[in-house]
């Protein structure tokens, strides 16, 4: 792992996505590339409506030093940092950067949830997943010595996310991560009997090429069996296929994906299908 994106907006979240960068970047002799967006439209970066374009360039020398200063942390020394500064809020500009510098992971801060209000739909992580075609690590909480040990990968078994069940596999065999792969089984139409189960995972392995120990987990919906079984095993992080610029509602099935990175406490990553 040689480049890692963290888009930052100067809040406390993505400050947790910064130190998780740093921890892997340590371990990885990686660069970092700090994204910072400004939010200027096309009028302010022309003489139209009055605005000039000297105050575009102050606005911009006020991003640099306030980036500047905020990359001023002790946890960042000894990294490669890159700051990159946009003049527009336009996230597919994310996966246009990763696809210039080769980089193989994005990490993004989030507030997940607030009681009833889902806040991570509809935010910035939320669309920079949707855009980005490398994985995507989204980070709600602080994390000091960012550590995984465990890493649950939640699968339909669907040959489209062969290529990110192959992605991550990746990622846990450069952290030294055991993979825990899980296929949740939920009553009703979409039940498997153990045989049936099995078959599906078997010719899903063949396909991969893969020798993967997979667990079926019985729960009333996907989201609580990823939730419980990854709890269940005291897992460090959790990871599921989304088909990216359909939006998060349509993950490996129906709307799961977006539950659980509102609901998860541990870390989720993102792998486009």
């Amino acid at each position: 792992m040689k480049t890692i994106i963290v888009p930052v907006d100067f809040s406390e979240q993505s400050e947790y996505a910064l130190k998780v960068a740093a921890s892997i970047a340590h371990k990885q002799k990686a660069e970092i590339l700090v994204l910072h967006m400004l939010e200027l439209n096309e009028a302010m970066i022309t003489s139209t409506e009055g605005f000039h374009p000297e105050q575009t360039v102050f606005l911009i020398k006020v991003a640099e030093k306030r980036l500047n200063e905020f990359l001023d942390k002790d946890y960042l020394k000894g990294i490669k940092l890159t700051p990159v500064i946009k003049h527009f809020k336009v996230f597919g500009e994310v996966n246009e950067i990763a696809e210039k510098h080769n980089a193989e992971l994005v990490i993004m801060g989030s507030h997940g949830t607030d009681g009833l209000k889902e806040i991570f739909i509809g935010s910035n992580a939320e669309k920079v997943v949707r855009f980005s075609e490398v994985p995507v690590l989204v980070v709600k909480n602080e994390l000091p010595d960012f550590k995984i040990d465990d890493f649950v990968f939640a699968c339909n078994f669907k040959s489209e996310s062969l290529g990110a069940f192959q992605k991550a596999r990746d990622f846990a065999s450069k952290l030294g991560a055991k993979l825990h792969m899980v296929y949740i089984n939920t009553p009703g139409d979409n039940f498997l009997s153990d045989n049936d189960a099995y078959e599906k995972i078997n010719k899903y392995l063949e396909m991969a090429g893969a020798g993967q120990e997979v667990t079926i987990y019985n729960d009333y919906s996907v989201e609580k069996g990823v939730l419980n079984f990854s709890d269940k095993i005291n897992a460090d992080l959790i990871g599921i296929p989304t088909h990216g610029r359909k939006g998060l509602s349509h993950f490996f099935m129906g709307s799961i994906g977006e539950d659980i990175a509102n609901h998860s406490k541990i870390p989720v990553m993102t792998f486009k299908i």
